[in-house]
């Protein structure tokens, strides 16, 4: 009865964000749902406060980001890289596609996967209509690269948040375990996008208006800094929302200070609801773990570091990602592949981060982004499911492949 209550409980949670009805925040069925877990003993009060306990360091990061990403926008760093985009199309849409290419994955790489969704693709919607060319190359690719470019950082995706803690990795050796997946990924989403969309790229764009550029160079530079924070901090035990704080502080005094930004903004870029939805979906999956999915789990993941032991474990990950959503699927698996290794983790990774590609199940940036860019365009669930099975499993089993190649070399 635990079991079906817990996985009921689930699925109310998943639907309901998946679905979001009158636009209503995740947590509104999220909270009730971890309270019925808890009250009706499917998981006791101890283990939902460890649950929460772990995520909060977390959460509290996500947090610190999101607020980080929100400030350069309002410094005016994505309307610059909108005109400077814009100038790309020189040489036509493939210099275009490949600008847009190079700045989702920088932005999705240091300011995360809800920065490309929700900040950087209205501007490459708004690139395209300037310059009259078909949106959906350039929307393709922020989609995918919001999930696959997330490979790289701690900080680039809450499931790198998850996965960094379980796998006891220092800042900067996750990194460099990660930068050839990173990499390989990109390359792949790359040739396959520009050979899916070659019509659409056939178009030829109208000259970009001439628009001064300004950069926002407090802005860059703080960025900057924060990134070499989050290296600082790990090499000496520190977490590294410390330098996620610093940087969304700095930013928001400067905001604050010259009315570029205001209170109100800083609190809803934390999106409270949003991180509550994240504690209260980690205690029903822990409570459905508790129940008996966890030995299930334990059958079907493989055991093992090498190359087909970790493609294995990345297309479980996959394909969990495609039935209950990437996060509740990080939260499932990572208990389970944590005492395999660091290399399994890493592998579990990458199946989560870029297996929602597939559908619009996979991922809530997938659903958020189709709410982006539903004014240029409407794709529907079979074109996103067609470009899934194009780009997906090929750049699946190529990341884990350098995977596997990195670790030979840098070891764990």
């Amino acid at each position: 009865m635990a079991l079906i209550l817990s996985v009921a409980a689930l699925v109310a949670v998943l639907g309901f964000a998946l679905l979001r009805p009158h636009g209503w925040p995740e947590a509104v069925v999220a909270v009730p749902a971890a309270a019925l877990v808890i009250v009706t003993g499917a998981i006791s009060w101890h283990g939902a406060w460890d649950e929460v306990r772990e995520l909060a360091p977390v959460v509290g990061f996500l947090a610190a980001v999101l607020v980080l990403a929100r400030l350069c926008d309002d410094e005016g760093l994505f309307h610059a890289i909108g005109v400077l985009m814009a100038r790309a199309t020189s040489g036509g849409q493939h210099r275009l596609l490949l600008s847009v290419f190079g700045v989702s994955a920088a932005v999705t790489a240091i300011l995360s996967l809800d920065a490309t969704v929700v900040l950087l693709t209205p501007v490459v919607l708004a690139t395209a209509r300037t310059l009259a060319v078909p949106a959906r190359p350039h929307a393709y690719a922020t989609a995918h690269l919001s999930n696959s470019a997330s490979l790289l950082l701690p900080v680039s995706n809450l499931t790198n948040l998850l996965a960094f803690s379980a796998a006891g990795l220092t800042f900067l050796h996750f990194a460099a375990l990660m930068s050839l997946p990173w990499l390989v990924a990109i390359a792949v989403e790359y040739v396959l996008l520009r050979w899916l969309f070659r019509r659409d790229l056939a178009v030829e764009p109208q000259p970009a208006p001439p628009e001064p550029v300004d950069l926002p160079l407090f802005a860059l530079v703080t960025v900057g800094l924060t990134l070499v924070g989050f290296a600082v901090t790990s090499l000496v035990g520190l977490s590294p929302a410390w330098a996620a704080l610093a940087g969304a502080a700095a930013l928001g005094v400067r905001g604050l200070v010259t009315r570029r930004t205001s209170v109100g903004r800083i609190v809803a870029a934390i999106d409270l609801p949003f991180l509550a939805f994240v504690l209260c979906l980690g205690v029903v999956v822990a409570a459905v773990m508790r129940n008996g999915l966890e030995p299930a789990m334990h059958r079907v993941l493989p055991d093992g570091q090498g190359l087909l032991a970790l493609l294995g474990i990345a297309a479980v990950a996959a394909v969990l990602s495609n039935i209950v959503n990437n996060l509740p699927a990080v939260l499932v698996l990572l208990p389970l592949a944590a005492p395999l290794g660091p290399a399994a983790v890493l592998a579990v990774l990458i199946g989560v981060n870029i297996g929602p590609n597939l559908t619009y199940v996979g991922s809530l940036a997938n659903l958020l982004w189709r709410s982006v860019v539903r004014r240029d365009m409407n794709p529907s669930f079979a074109e996103f499911s067609r470009v899934g099975l194009v780009t997906t499993p090929l750049t699946l089993v190529a990341a884990v492949a350098a995977l596997w190649a990195g670790l030979q070399v840098i070891g764990v």
